[in-house]
């Protein structure tokens, strides 16, 4: 499974970065506005950082003016993906940067339908919401399973990237039921690495080793 950071912070992509941690960066204008920087800046700074693919989202609503802000974002650098929204001008948006051989995820999709014309329609990747659905109460993972098994059936080559990933448990199902890729927060991702029984092992480790009374430095 590859892991994408969701978020437009340099230091922390930095840091997930150089354990090997990050495969790609997605970034929305929320998260832009969180970073307080301007888009074209911040993200050529997380292009150089990173080799995977890099989202960058439009935000025109009418396929046109996408078309526009995706080409001039596609100049930023080589591994960017144009981030485009699952409506019919998102659509037909991906469709005209899939034809210029161009990276795009096709974002906010709520449905199995969805992802299929995604996915008709060239998508890289497909972003299937799945804390948002957990809001509404419904199953955001029942969302993953339903794609998983449509793009299964006729060997589509969009890559599930699993999104709104609020915890571990949300990065594991998605592992389990066969997601592409996971794009989670950095704190999300850092606290895979928290169990209980590790740090209560760890410290049983070292009230024992202090009673031992070496020192390995």
């Amino acid at each position: 499974m590859k892991f994408f950071v969701d978020t437009a912070d340099t230091a922390a992509i930095r840091e997930l970065n150089d354990l090997g941690m990050v495969d790609g960066v997605t970034t929305n204008p929320s998260l832009i506005l969180k970073s307080g920087r301007d888009i074209l800046e911040v993200t050529k700074e997380i292009c150089d950082m990173v080799s995977g693919p890099v989202s960058a989202e439009v935000v025109a609503t009418e396929a046109k003016e996408m078309i526009a802000e995706g080409m001039k974002l596609a100049k930023i650098a080589p591994n960017i993906a144009i981030k485009v929204p699952l409506t019919w001008d998102g659509l037909t948006a991906c469709k005209a940067f899939a034809s210029e051989g161009h990276m795009v995820n096709v974002t906010l999709c709520f449905s199995p339908a969805q992802a299929l014309l995604a996915a008709k329609a060239g998508a890289t990747f497909i972003s299937p919401f799945i804390g948002r659905l957990d809001d509404i109460h419904l199953d955001g993972m029942e969302l993953i399973a339903d794609i998983r098994q449509i793009y299964d059936n006729y060997d589509f080559r969009t890559e599930i990237l699993a999104a709104s990933i609020r915890s571990v448990n949300h990065a594991i199902e998605s592992a389990r039921i066969g997601a592409d890729v996971m794009t989670a927060p950095p704190s999300v991702i850092k606290s895979m690495a928290n169990h209980v029984l590790t740090d209560k092992g760890l410290d049983q480790f070292l009230k024992d080793w202090a009673k031992t009374g070496q020192k390995i430095l």
